[in-house]
C-alpha cells in the first residue's frame, strides 16, 4: 500500500520538477545574461535542488573510462557475459588484453552496483574485471520465482563457474558473508572455479562484533516487525508487479535520517557553489548524489532472510548457517588467499567484523592470510576516493598477483 502512495506523490511532483528543471535551465547561464543578476541565479540554484530532489529507479551507465595497458590507452567495452534472473554478470572487456579474472561482487542493498564505478575504474587497468550488476526486484516478474539468500548464493556460484578456473573475488559490504559462503561450497566440492583469492572489504561477517547503529536497529525489533512494516508489493505498472519487496526508497530514507545533518549540509554547499559558479565542486556534489538517489528494490525474502541470519542470530559466525539445507563450513576453504579490510571510522561495517573470516577461514596457511585497516576512512573510503586508490588498491592487486 505504501508503494503505492510513494508512487503517487511522485506522480504528482513530477510536473512541478520538470518546470523547476525548465526554469533552471533557463537561468543557468554563468557568463552573462539573467545569471549575471544575483537573485536569478539564486533563483536557479533553489530550481536545480528541488528539480533533483528525488530518487531514481534505474541503474546509472557505468561510463568507465579508457585505461592505459601496456603503455597504450584501450577501451573499455561493457558486455553482458551471462544473464540470470535477478542480476547479470557483467564484463568489463578489453580487447587483445591477458589479465587476472576478477569478479567483484557488488552490494544489494538498496543502490545499484555502479556505487562501485570508482572501484572498477582502479581494477580494471591490472584485471579482466566482471561485476554483479543486480537488478531492482520491481522489474523481476513474479514468475521467476523466489530470490533468497541461497539463491543469491546460487548466482555467485553460476557467475564463478561461468568466469571459470583462475578467478579471483572482491567481496564489497554486504556480500562478504555470501561469497564467503559460495567459496567454502566450492572449495568443499573441489571446484575448478573455486577463487584462487579472495578479498573482504567493508563486510558484515560478523555483526556481534563492535556493533553500530545499523545492527542495533535491526535488533530492536522481531523479524515479524520488518516484515509488517517494511515489505510491500510493486506497483501494477512495473515488471514486477506483485512481487514482494523492500523499496530502495525506504532504506535510502532509513540511511538519509541517520545522518540527515550532513545531507542537508551537502545541498547547502552544492547552492554556494551553484550561486558562486564554482562548477567543478558542483559537479561532484552532483555526481555523488545522481548515484546515492539511485535506489534498487530488494526481494522480500533475501532481506528478511539476511536480517535474521547475519544480524539478528549471525549464522555464519556461530557455525550454522546453511546452504539448501547443506552447512557452510569455512574451514574447507585451504587454498583460496585471504584479505580482509576495514575502515577505522566505518559507523556501518563496525571494525572487527570483516576480521572474523580470519578466523572462520582456519585452514588457509598464515602466509596467505592478510589483514588491514585503513586509518582515517569511514565505510565508502574503503572502497572508494584517494585513499581507496592510493593504499588499500595496491594491496589488493599485490594478493592477487601473489596468488597467480
Amino acid at each position: 500500500m505504501f508503494y503505492d502512495a510513494y508512487q503517487a506523490q511522485q506522480d504528482f511532483l513530477a510536473p512541478f520538477r520538470g518546470a523547476a528543471d525548465l526554469a533552471r535551465t533557463a537561468l543557468s547561464d554563468t557568463h552573462a545574461g539573467p545569471a549575471a543578476n544575483y537573485w536569478l541565479r539564486c533563483a536557479a540554484a533553489a530550481a536545480e535542488i528541488f528539480a533533483r530532489a528525488q530518487m531514481i529507479h534505474e541503474r546509472p551507465a557505468y561510463n568507465i573510462a579508457p585505461v592505459r595497458v601496456g603503455g597504450r590507452l584501450t577501451e573499455v567495452t561493457e558486455e553482458v557475459a551471462l544473464a540470470m534472473p535477478f542480476g547479470n554478470l557483467l564484463h568489463f572487456r578489453k580487447d587483445g588484453v591477458s589479465q587476472p579474472r576478477v569478479l567483484l561482487a557488488a552490494p544489494m542493498a538498496g543502490h545499484f552496483a555502479t556505487l562501485l564505478r570508482g572501484t572498477v575504474q582502479a581494477l580494471v587497468a591490472d584485471h579482466d574485471v566482471y561485476i554483479t550488476d543486480w537488478k531492482s526486484a520491481r522489474d523481476v516478474p513474479l514468475s521467476e520465482g523466489r530470490f533468497g539468500t541461497d539463491e543469491y548464493v546460487d548466482h555467485l556460484i553460476a557467475f564463478f563457474d561461468h568466469i571459470g578456473e583462475g578467478v579471483h573475488a572482491i567481496g564489497v559490504c554486504q556480500p562478504c558473508p555470501s561469497i564467503l559462503a559460495a567459496a567454502a561450497l566450492m572449495a568443499e566440492d573441489d571446484h575448478p572455479a573455486c577463487p584462487r583469492s579472495l578479498t573482504l572489504m567493508a563486510g558484515p561477517v560478523d555483526t556481534r562484533i563492535n556493533p553500530t547503529r545499523v545492527n542495533v536497529l535491526a535488533n530492536e525489533h522481531p523479524l515479524e516487525w520488518f516484515e509488517a512494516n517494511l515489505i510491500t508489493s510493486v506497483p501494477r505498472r512495473y515488471p514486477g508487479a506483485f512481487r514482494h519487496v523492500y523499496p530502495g526508497f525506504l532504506q535510502l530514507s532509513a540511511f538519509l535520517t541517520m545522518n540527515i545533518a550532513r545531507h542537508v549540509r551537502a545541498h547547502i554547499d552544492l547552492f554556494g557553489h551553484i550561486l558562486k559558479g564554482e562548477m567543478d565542486k558542483a559537479d561532484a556534489n552532483r555526481r555523488f548524489y545522481d548515484e546515492y538517489f539511485s535506489v534498487a528494490d530488494l526481494a522480500a525474502e533475501f532481506y528478511l532472510e539476511t536480517v535474521q541470519k547475519v544480524f539478528q542470530e549471525h549464522h555464519l559466525p556461530r557455525g550454522i548457517a546453511t546452504y539448501r539445507n547443506r552447512k557452510i563450513n569455512p574451514s574447507a576453504i585451504r587454498k583460496t588467499s585471504l584479505l580482509t579490510v576495514e575502515g577505522e571510522r566505518d559507523d556501518i561495517c563496525g571494525l572487527g567484523q570483516t576480521m572474523a573470516a580470519q578466523d572462520l577461514c582456519n585452514s588457509i596457511k598464515p602466509f596467505r592470510k592478510k589483514h588491514y585497516v585503513q586509518p582515517g576512512v569511514g565505510h565508502y573510503g574503503v572502497f572508494s576516493g584517494t585513499r581507496w586508490q592510493r593504499q588499500i588498491y595496491p594491496m589488493v592487486r599485490n594478493t592477487i598477483l601473489a596468488a597467480e
